[in-house]
């Protein structure tokens, strides 16, 4: 593969098995696998969430060790994450052993993540814009099928109105081979020559983790630009988590519709995306990133506001349109701050506080769905995004 594909598009085919891995085994088979071993709004959103947590704790050093022990190393640890855990969730019997196989699973994007976005910043040169959206919407084209694909698992293999436990069965499978595919896809790849290694001496190492650390996470410019995707990924994991519940028991939607409206708004981000990031490259990253912010506050508010498929349907374009606008100029405004020597520590960093608002979006979401209904607490959470925008704003100069 490696002598047919360039090192990018190796690790674009890599990326798309191993999110294809990871989307399936999340929305919408997650909260409803949640929902069918008991767990009520506010659990459901938790375990959602906790595999998010892990990255809180694990991206940013896994990014920094990257800087020192090499990517190949890194990215090998996540990968073998993403082939394996799926086949736990065959074990699952109750909501405590599936919380415990979520945060374990967390492992595989946290450590492959910003590993994998360092290797291409690495590349990149000036292009970093362009070339980071690229890898992104290509590799999240798995994230795309994963959704739809596991709510047509649920809904056509179901006898009965509600998927039974051999029906998430059969979705963890799927989830599994395609995450061995990406392990073995990248054993290959791995290696080839041209693809980024910077390993170094212990000494050396633990000196550059350290330094690398501390003088990227104390830049406001870098934890104000990667809080501002992190406050978006706050409405994306509430999304995940609950717009299949939504649709399901309120909007009185079909699993393999509530897939659907998650896949197209991944269909509109990765379509969007590649052209965002090379507008972003000519045109400046702040105003992309506004109004990115605004259309997915909008959008992700109005969804209490609806039970028709297709005017949700509406809403998830316009919600797909705006991550796209945040997520192709984030990365790379934090990629243009710092220093080439510190991108594996600049991307756990982003990665980290991107995790932050991924995990606290399904915990609030049901929090606050358990306590009052979808339209308050959907209007709340947008109105954080924003808030956020002025600070960006005057906080962070190109």
């Amino acid at each position: 593969m490696a002598k047919i594909l360039s090192p990018f598009a190796s690790l674009c085919t890599v990326g798309f098995f191993a999110r294809l891995s990871y989307a399936l085994a999340r929305s919408p088979v997650l909260p409803l696998f949640a929902l069918y071993l008991g767990a009520g709004p506010e659990a459901i959103g938790f375990a959602v969430g906790i595999s998010t947590v892990t990255g809180i704790f694990f991206k940013l050093p896994s990014g920094a060790l990257s800087d020192v022990i090499g990517r190949k190393r890194t990215m090998l640890i996540g990968l073998i994450v993403f082939a394996v855990m799926p086949f736990t969730y065959l074990f699952v019997k109750d909501y405590s052993l599936l919380i415990l196989v979520r945060f374990i699973h967390g492992l595989a994007t946290a450590v492959y993540g910003p590993v994998s976005m360092a290797v291409v910043a690495d590349l990149a040169g000036a292009k970093k814009g362009e070339m980071l959206s690229w890898f992104s919407s290509v590799t999240i084209i798995g994230n795309l099928l994963g959704a739809p694909l596991g709510g047509f698992i649920l809904h056509s293999l179901s006898a009965t109105a509600e998927p039974s436990i051999r029906d998430f069965h059969i979705a963890y499978i799927v989830s599994g081979v395609a995450g061995m595919m990406s392990l073995i896809l990248a054993l290959r790849l791995l290696r080839e020559k041209d693809v980024v290694d910077n390993s170094r001496g212990l000494k050396k190492s633990l000196k550059k983790f350290a330094s690398g650390i501390k003088e990227v996470i104390s830049d406001r410019r870098v934890v104000i630009t990667s809080n501002m995707e992190g406050l978006q990924n706050l409405t994306v994991g509430a999304l995940e988590a609950f717009l299949p519940i939504y649709a399901v028991t309120v909007a009185g939607l079909n699993e393999l519709q509530a897939g659907l409206l998650w896949g197209i708004q991944v269909l509109v981000t990765i379509l969007s995306k590649p052209i965002m990031g090379k507008t972003s490259d000519k045109y400046g990253r702040k105003p992309l990133i506004v109004a990115g912010m605004i259309l997915c506050s909008i959008s992700f508010g109005s969804i209490p506001l609806l039970n028709n498929f297709y005017l949700l349907m509406l809403t998830a374009i316009i919600f797909g349109f705006g991550e796209a606008f945040v997520t192709s100029s984030s990365a790379a405004l934090v990629a243009d701050i710092c220093k080439e020597k510190h991108f594996g520590t600049a991307m756990g960093t982003f990665g980290t506080i991107f995790d932050v608002g991924h995990a606290s979006g399904p915990i609030l979401a049901g929090f606050l769905i358990a306590r009052y209904d979808y339209l308050f607490s959907f209007w709340i959470m947008s109105g954080i995004l924003l808030l956020a925008i002025p600070v960006f704003v005057l906080g962070v100069k190109e």
